[in-house]
């Protein structure tokens, strides 16, 4: 395999982060994102680029004062094994840093992966109530995942919900 270089993501990756999230979408594992969206939120992703082919992405959302989350990550499955999820989540936890977080939050099936990058399982009570019932106004899916909200994805596949103190 040759090298890669991870790099925020630009418009013209967004069909290329369309691609890579299709196929999770059809088996029901992450939630999918129309095109607008994605557009939208373009500069909150991160992509791993191999000459010019998108091999994998990820976005970190901020939730919060102090929290964010690592969102839609993603690595093409012939570069899995290679490297590349870890320095995305590497890239997005010193955003997170440059932004002043001091916690990013995953909804996850990958929780070796993530739980060598010093992320540990949580409960529910991760915010205090104050934070959570202003929180709940958010109409962002993702954040009343973080809050999970089973009316958004209920929990039946088995993900876990996991947060790293930087």
């Amino acid at each position: 395999m040759s090298t890669f270089v991870v790099r925020p993501a630009r418009t013209s990756d967004v069909p290329a982060i369309l691609a890579l999230l299709d196929p999770w979408v059809q088996r029901r594992i992450l939630l999918g994102k129309e095109r607008v969206t994605l557009y939208e939120s373009v500069q909150e992703f991160v992509v791993a680029e191999a000459g010019e082919q998108i091999v994998g992405c990820g976005a970190l959302h901020v939730m919060w004062e102090d929290l964010g989350e690592i969102r839609t990550l993603i690595v093409d499955d012939r570069w899995l094994q290679h490297g590349v999820g870890g320095r995305i989540v590497a890239g997005l936890e010193q955003r997170a840093r440059d932004l002043g977080l001091s916690r990013l939050f995953c909804l996850t099936f990958e929780v070796e992966f993530f739980g060598r990058r010093g992320f540990e399982p949580i409960g529910e009570q991760v915010v205090d109530a104050d934070v959570y019932s202003q929180l709940l106004r958010s109409p962002d899916e993702g954040v009343a995942e973080f809050l999970d909200l089973a009316h958004v994805k209920p929990n039946t596949l088995g993900n876990t919900r996991m947060l790293k103190r930087l």
